[in-house]
């Protein structure tokens, strides 16, 4: 039986409940680790339709960016934060992020919080306004910080390209079919970015009028969200929300490659399996999508600029290709084994 009931608790330091009734805030801070340091991961404002929906979230998120910062060579821990809203579509107001802040502020440097899904650099200004323990502000050109989405974007593409080479054997992306889920921040930098290297791209999102607009402008192809993960296409690259990745979808992929930016695309451990079993090169995602929280991390620490962002970001593909050597020598899950170091550099 797991520990409280929550099969994803996985021994955090403390997972934290907060109300506001004057601003109607209801949030989740989960602390994974603070091993390394500081814990530290984004806040998303997000309709779940249960509160348990929302604690297995920041639960499973709170883990992967303990896993995400660990890889990415970071002296942080782990952390998530969930705002939930009341109902899909809704936006978070300025006074549930002032008192947002106020809760983060209450755990005396423990946590750190950046933009996630819902939220925004404007956001964490008014979050600002209530703590120090807060990054992705805006900056100078040439700084370290601001919005973490085109580094993240820049991350995943670099990804893409070490796990093309990887499971197709492509010297370059030309001609490479990608199948790009999710065409926000990090999905559509992303596809911009591959179009320029002649990939031929198909793309989704929940916002149709998003993905077809993008296709329009790359010269790309937008089909259903529901159709995508099925594409014919070379390589599939998450870029939304996460457990996409299941029984039940793994047998239907027609692609040699998963490599995106999404957070949790497992569903559950066994799928990494799943996907091993079947011959397809995987891109753990916590290690694939680490560019924001290197940007972001680097700006809270005061430790570089941006040139030394990105010459840290240019080192996943390296951490990549350190976890798929791993695998083919054990014969161990691509996810498995990026787990398995991970929690050997925060000591669990």
């Amino acid at each position: 039986m797991s520990t409280w009931g929550f099969p994803d608790f996985d021994d955090h330091e403390g997972v934290h409940l907060f109300t506001d009734p004057t601003s109607g805030l209801h949030a989740v801070i989960a602390v994974h680790s603070t091993h390394l340091g500081p814990a530290a991961g984004g806040v998303r404002f997000w309709h779940y339709p249960t509160s348990g929906g929302a604690i297995t979230d920041a639960l499973r998120l709170s883990r992967g960016m303990s896993f995400k910062n660990a890889m990415a060579d970071l002296p942080m821990g782990g952390g998530k934060g969930v705002v939930l809203a009341a109902r899909p579509g809704d936006t978070i107001t300025p006074l549930q992020l002032e008192a947002f802040g106020r809760a983060v502020e209450s755990l005396n440097g423990r946590y750190v919080t950046a933009e996630d899904v819902g939220m925004s650099e404007a956001s964490m200004k008014v979050i600002a306004g209530q703590t120090r323990h807060v990054s992705g502000l805006p900056v100078a050109a040439g700084s370290a910080g601001g919005d973490p989405g085109p580094y993240t974007a820049h991350g995943v593409y670099l990804g893409v390209k070490a796990a093309a080479k990887r499971g197709l054997r492509a010297d370059d992306m030309r001609g490479v079919r990608v199948a790009i889920q999710g065409v926000g921040s990090v999905g559509g930098g992303l596809a911009r970015l591959l179009a320029a290297d002649g990939a031929v791209l198909t793309l989704a999102d929940v916002d149709a009028r998003r993905a077809e607009a993008l296709a329009a402008e790359l010269g790309a192809t937008a089909v259903a969200a529901d159709a995508i993960l099925t594409s014919e296409a070379d390589i599939v690259s998450p870029n939304a929300l996460g457990a996409i990745l299941t029984a039940q979808s793994i047998p239907a992929l027609k692609a040699k490659v998963v490599a995106g930016g999404a957070n949790n695309q497992l569903a559950t451990r066994e799928d990494g399996h799943l996907l091993h079993d079947r011959g397809i090169v995987y891109a753990p995602d916590y290690v694939i999508n680490a560019g924001g929280i290197i940007n972001v991390g680097l700006e809270y620490l005061g430790q570089g600029d941006e040139a030394e962002v990105n010459a840290r970001i240019a080192r996943i593909p390296d951490r990549l290709i350190q976890v798929w050597d791993e695998s083919d020598r054990t014969g161990d899950p691509a996810s498995a084994v990026a787990d398995r170091i991970a929690r050997r550099l925060i000591g669990r």
